[in-house]
């Protein structure tokens, strides 16, 4: 399936969380067998060019995507978690939402230094929660400087704020306008 196709199994849910927000479910598309493989396909694809040791995802559907890439390219997968949910001494971040804040984890045992880690997660908005995940992974050690997503929302600004700390932001589908 092509990127045009695979965002037709993307359904817009209108105001959620808040209003004026078009949340973009993944729900529709993970639940499509043939769509998520394909997804899974392109990103693979995609993260390949950068060789990186190691795929970070983002709780949760960040999970879902990076697993899936992890294990096709025979890389381990690093859990970037919910505050309060490893078992481990952890470091964290705080970071602002598009709609709120909250907080990010990582046993720092999970990297090694200088380890080239590919942030993966499955939207791109404002950039603060990618923002955050490759601030996390740098201060235990990790070289990120490419960062993968499903689906991005340009007009949020998410890709240019990467881009302003050095982390090539590249998505599968795109839905201009807010």
């Amino acid at each position: 399936m092509t990127p045009a196709e695979l965002k037709g199994l993307i359904r817009t849910i209108p105001d959620f969380p808040a209003a004026g927000i078009q949340f973009r479910d993944i729900t529709t598309l993970i639940a499509h067998g043939e769509g998520l493989a394909a997804t899974v396909d392109h990103l693979v694809e995609r993260a390949r060019k950068g060789r990186p040791d190691a795929i970070a995802g983002i709780e949760a559907r960040g999970f879902i995507f990076g697993a899936a890439i992890a294990a096709r390219l025979g890389l381990g997968f690093v859990p970037l978690r919910k505050a309060g949910k490893l078992p481990v001494q952890a470091i964290g971040i705080d970071y602002a939402l598009e709609y709120g804040s909250a907080r990010i984890e990582l046993d720092p045992g999970a990297i090694e230094r200088g380890e080239r880690v590919l942030l993966v997660d499955d939207l791109l908005a404002t950039g603060g929660t990618a923002l955050a995940g490759a601030r996390l992974l740098r201060q235990a050690g990790a070289t990120v400087d490419h960062a993968l997503f499903v689906i991005d929302l340009p007009d949020l600004g998410g890709g240019a704020a990467l881009a302003a700390e050095g982390i090539e932001a590249e998505s599968l589908i795109a839905f201009p306008g807010h």
